[in-house]
């Protein structure tokens, strides 16, 4: 049976156990999840010695998870055996093994609850292995975990925070977005940090992600991005000698995928009209009216044209990066010309 991970946490919560849970997909952060909560409330803990068993696939092949599968529990109720990384165990997605796992799957010892965590991708659905998962009769719990798109995490990550019975302000949830991105796994351990330096009735706000995230309060790749929509030149250049300072705080190509992101998003508001709606916005990712003013600010500085041209500056700057036609240029250099680049109104094609 197909579920979703929020489905099985529930039920996991509330101890209805399945016997076999086969957890893919190219988001890890749900599968962890998942297996983290199996792992820890199935059995209790005086019983985990003796029928709790965590193996790893590079480790095991089909035969030994299922020898482990069928062995029955000891002064306890039931037995759990979780495969970590099983994506990597050799023969899973050999033909020759599937009979093996067929059979255990149709005739699953109840007493076992079985957990195949195979990250980073899915099986074939077409061929028989996954079409034996993904049958509406079979006894296996199929969950697939898929990347969130980056306009999708601002909800995610407030949703997350609600769930923890806290609040976060539309600026923190914009500025962790954006500083973190779509890797779910560090988001929700920089919320856990976060939360715990919460105090009673505080939200997580821009100044407590500044200080316990590391991103300086004044000079930041966000602060820059401020700069530029204002066409601060003064503080644009303050703010990439702090970087040229500290290099290993600020790196290159993080913040050039957050320009890119920021110019790629203003391209897509300009093809939206004039005045774009909430609705464009919120597609986005862009849900807090602190970033939208930003946005509706840069709309009216960078025209489309010129936005299509920076956007080729960054990739530009992306390949300096990585050794091409950068000549004896540094990371501070390439990223002190593209700031130059976008504050100035080179003509196209000047530097090819």
């Amino acid at each position: 049976m197909i579920q979703e991970a929020d489905a099985i946490l529930k039920q996991l919560q509330q101890r209805q156990f399945q016997p076999v849970y086969f957890l893919q997909g190219e988001e890890p952060y749900y599968i962890d999840v998942v297996a983290d909560l199996i792992e820890k409330t199935v059995l209790a803990e005086h019983e985990r010695s003796f029928n709790q068993v965590i193996i790893y696939g590079k480790d095991v092949d089909v035969t030994g998870i299922l020898g482990q599968a069928k062995r029955f529990p000891m002064m306890a109720e039931r037995s759990v055996v979780i495969v970590k990384e099983a994506q990597t165990v050799a023969d899973l997605e050999q033909e020759r093994s599937w009979p093996f796992l067929e059979a255990y799957l149709k005739n699953p010892l109840l007493s076992t609850v079985l957990v195949f965590c195979y990250k980073h991708k899915t099986l074939d659905s077409r061929k028989k292995l996954g079409k034996l998962l993904s049958g509406k009769d079979s006894p296996v719990v199929l969950m697939t975990s898929k990347k969130l798109y980056d306009n999708q995490v601002p909800q995610w990550l407030t949703a997350n925070v609600r769930g923890r019975g806290q609040q976060i302000t539309g600026q923190a949830t914009a500025m962790l977005a954006e500083y973190i991105g779509a890797d779910l796994g560090r988001l929700a351990n920089e919320v856990d940090k976060l939360v715990l330096n919460l105090k009673p009735g505080q939200p997580i706000d821009e100044e407590l992600v500044q200080r316990m995230v590391g991103i300086s309060k004044d000079y930041n790749i966000f602060e820059l991005q401020k700069a530029l929509v204002q066409r601060d030149v003064l503080k644009a250049n303050r703010i990439l000698a702090y970087f040229a300072a500290n290099p290993k705080a600020n790196p290159l190509i993080p913040n050039l995928t957050l320009l890119f992101n920021f110019f790629t998003k203003l391209l897509v508001l300009h093809q939206a009209g004039p005045n774009p709606s909430d609705g464009v916005f919120k597609s986005l990712g862009i849900i807090n009216s602190f970033a939208q003013k930003e946005y509706q600010q840069a709309l009216r500085v960078y025209p489309a044209e010129r936005v299509v041209g920076l956007i080729h500056s960054i990739r530009r700057a992306d390949a300096q990066s990585k050794g091409i036609e950068s000549g004896s240029m540094d990371d501070a250099e390439i990223l002190r010309e593209l700031v130059w680049l976008i504050l100035h109104n080179v003509p196209a094609g000047v530097l090819g």
